[in-house]
């Protein structure tokens, strides 16, 4: 066997008493080795045209850095990254390397990030995450003692004021998921995150807004929409989603009045089924289910109506909770079809923060106001990354154009 083919694992000193998860952190250092060796041969291959004033080639192998130890979800794994030489006699000219995949400075994978602020939002203490890490990521945990995790706080603070006056001038949001999140902070206060997720002209999600309110009431909601709009976002969206607070709707008719209304129907549900017996709820369920899953704004009444019908004598608040919303709950049948998957409800938001809020119902006491928006800040910052652009991102231009759509397809006109 050719000695260059053999890699050599090395088995780290702490947490060797899991055979499983050593057998998988293994497996995963002889993996990234490989990739490593393919991204840094590819390297060379790119410049191998190259030579130096000896008629050698310029860019060549040259070892490899020291090991080091980088901190993953399966425990530490131990690599040595392979690296190059360029040959040039100018050492400004010459070609450096940089690995996309090992980055020169990293000591945690992303993994790693999302989890420090979870641990948080379970409700486990600065000087506890250590602990929390070894029995997750090995003993010790290395590099994550409490005054590393408090470093890292402040840091992520200062990410949060960053990124709270960001620009936005170069922004165009085409729908809007709105939603309060409730928390428990410390002196059994209730902290009100007002949560804004957009949707960009090329279909991408990301977190427009995460901001402290007071029960989600109309000034809170002024103050975040006046400051989007000072900081550059003049055109509001054209859609806006969300449950029925108040709040957000009448701020929203004073800062982007041109914005049209959805209300979430997953919140509407849960809203209607509360004021039913629980041995009706699995079937009114499903009528209401029928209604915004139907095919056409017609189909959809007969539907509303036919739940009217069945519920509105012996359960009046029931069938008039769905009532006095029927126009703004089929508001997306005037949106393309294609993106009714994602403007029926609040979702994009609710999956997101469903972390957050389990999180904090459970531990109370634990959490400061700044300690709970800046985890939900991190914890967006890690699933913004792994959010799917919405579905024909392409008609997202016709939207802004201000094409009508009738039960989702392009109006035409005639002449």
């Amino acid at each position: 066997m050719n000695n260059d083919n053999v890699i050599i694992i090395k088995k780290p000193e702490s947490f060797i008493d899991d055979p499983i998860t050593e057998i998988l952190r293994n497996g995963a250092r002889k993996i990234l080795a490989q990739v490593l060796e393919a991204e840094i041969e590819l390297f060379v291959n790119q410049y191998k045209e190259l030579t130096d004033e000896f008629g050698r080639q310029r860019i060549v192998r040259n070892g490899h850095l020291p090991e080091r130890e980088i901190q993953t979800g399966i425990g530490p794994v131990t690599i040595k990254a392979p690296r190059v030489r360029d040959r040039h006699h100018d050492t400004i000219k010459r070609i450096g390397f940089s690995s996309s995949i090992l980055p020169p400075y990293l000591r945690k994978t992303k993994s790693m990030e999302q989890l420090i602020p979870w641990l948080y939002l379970k409700g486990v203490s600065t000087g506890e995450v250590s602990d929390a890490l070894s029995a997750i990521v090995g003993k010790d945990a290395p590099g994550l003692s409490a005054p590393t995790v408090s470093r890292l706080k402040t840091i992520w603070e200062k990410d949060l004021q960053i990124w709270q006056k960001r620009d936005l001038s170069d922004k165009h949001y085409v729908y809007f998921w709105v939603d309060g999140i409730y928390c428990n902070v410390r002196k059994d206060e209730k902290q009100c995150l007002l949560v804004i997720i957009g949707a960009t002209e090329n279909g991408k999600k990301e977190v427009v807004a995460i901001d402290s309110g007071f029960r989600e009431n109309e000034l809170s909601w002024i103050s975040i929409l006046l400051d989007l709009k000072a900081r550059g976002l003049k055109d509001g969206p054209k859609l806006s989603i969300g449950d029925g607070a108040l709040g957000f709707w009448k701020a929203l008719s004073k800062v982007y009045p041109e914005c049209r209304r959805q209300r979430c129907w997953v919140h509407k549900t849960a809203n209607i089924l509360n004021k039913l017996p629980k041995n009706l709820q699995p079937k009114a369920k499903q009528k209401l289910y029928s209604i915004w899953q139907a095919n056409s704004k017609d189909e959809a009444e007969r539907h509303f109506d036919g739940f009217i019908q069945i519920y509105g004598a012996k359960y009046p608040k029931a069938s008039g909770c769905l009532e006095k919303d029927r126009d703004v709950l089929l508001t997306f049948y005037d949106f393309p079809a294609e993106h009714w998957r994602h403007i029926r409800t609040t979702n994009p938001i609710e999956s997101t923060f469903s972390t957050v809020r389990l999180r904090t119902d459970k531990v109370r006491g634990c959490f400061s106001a700044t300690t709970v928006i800046t985890m939900a800040f991190k914890l967006c910052e890690c699933a913004e990354k792994k959010w799917l652009r919405l579905h024909c991102p392409e008609r997202l231009a016709e939207v802004i154009k201000g094409v009508k759509f009738v039960n989702g397809i392009e109006k035409k006109w005639i002449a």
